[in-house]
């Protein structure tokens, strides 16, 4: 009898967990499946529209790019905003799956921000680096390939991600700074680069005649088929701008596109070289002082390279020589 009890009263409970389970499932079916697969649509149908977009932000990019650096900066940037917008999506649809199956999300929201807040502290360097490495690349500061100046090192921007920059130095060492240590940003090439040649000639030149050779031979080098290309403007010559001793400065001014002003500064240079040579115009010298002093010492020492002063010391009359006025024993 007992036994007949017993079988019973487990039909009875597997047959009210059956019945406990098809309810479940039919709950599930009607109304928990309809929201998950309108929550998976949505999630993938958001992914698509951001993954369209920044297609095509990257083809507006590459057909209207100047150069590769800033296509490089556009691709940069897009694939940040496209992983930062998924990760969004991800968190977003795994929030709204939880509360389908009952999971109460007050406490692990609360653990979420107090989890958040101890690796912000943790690693607030690397969230500085990537912020400013943001705020870079939206405010277009520099792109690869510039030659820049930053956090005291100068060179060219080989790579930039968010966390960081290299730049390749003159000497060839590879800089890596990272994107909070920028804190200013010194671009020398951006929309054209201006070279200034500092010119010395000899006080003892004519100013106009000297700016009239630095004219013809910086015109020369603007002229040529093989530089004309990369002037913006004709040189400007600034007139005089210091004079140190002997030495007087004529700064001559190249404006050129970006970061291709140094072959042009070059051949200026040469060809100032010889045209001075030409002219006779010799360099200054900033430790040589000209002036009455000096061109009287100067005249003195060619009388006596010349032998003047000794014929006119042997010509003087020793009875026109004026006594030495004191006491010959004291000297005084």
């Amino acid at each position: 009898m007992q036994t007949l009890l017993l079988m019973a009263g487990r039909r009875e409970f597997f047959a009210g967990l059956w019945d406990k389970y098809v309810l479940d499932l039919q709950d599930f079916l009607h109304e928990k499946l309809e929201r998950l697969v309108g929550v998976a649509l949505l999630c993938w149908l958001l992914m698509w529209l951001l993954g369209l977009i920044s297609r095509h932000i990257l083809r507006l990019a590459e057909r209207q790019a100047s150069t590769t650096g800033h296509y490089a900066q556009v691709r940069t940037l897009t694939s940040v905003i496209r992983a930062t917008g998924i990760g969004v999506i991800i968190v977003l649809a795994t929030l709204q799956i939880l509360s389908v199956f009952g999971f109460n999300l007050g406490p692990l929201l609360t653990s979420a921000g107090v989890a958040g807040v101890a690796i912000g502290l943790a690693a607030q360097n690397i969230v500085k680096d990537c912020f400013n490495g943001f705020l870079i690349l939206v405010e277009d500061q520099y792109n690869v390939g510039d030659v820049v100046t930053v956090a005291g090192v100068s060179g060219t921007v080989e790579t930039m991600t968010l966390r960081r920059t290299q730049i390749r130095g003159g000497d060839g060492t590879l800089y890596i700074v990272p994107n909070s240590q920028i804190t200013t940003v010194a671009n020398l090439v951006r929309d054209y680069s201006l070279a200034t040649i500092n010119v010395s000639v000899d006080f003892s030149a004519n100013p106009d005649e000297v700016m009239q050779v630095l004219k013809d031979a910086a015109m020369s080098v603007r002229n040529d088929p093989a530089y004309s290309n990369v002037y913006l403007a004709d040189p400007v010559l600034l007139g005089v701008d210091a004079i140190k001793g002997s030495q007087v400065i004529y700064p001559v001014q190249l404006k050129t596109k970006p970061n291709q002003q140094w072959a042009a500064q070059r051949e200026t240079q040469r060809r100032i070289r010889l045209a001075l040579e030409e002219h006779g115009m010799l360099p200054g010298d900033p430790m040589r002082v000209y002036g009455k002093d000096s061109v009287q010492r100067s005249a003195v020492s060619v009388q006596k390279s010349s032998g003047v002063g000794e014929r006119e010391a042997q010509a003087t009359d020793p009875t026109t020589i004026k006594p030495a006025e004191g006491n010959p024993l004291t000297g005084e």
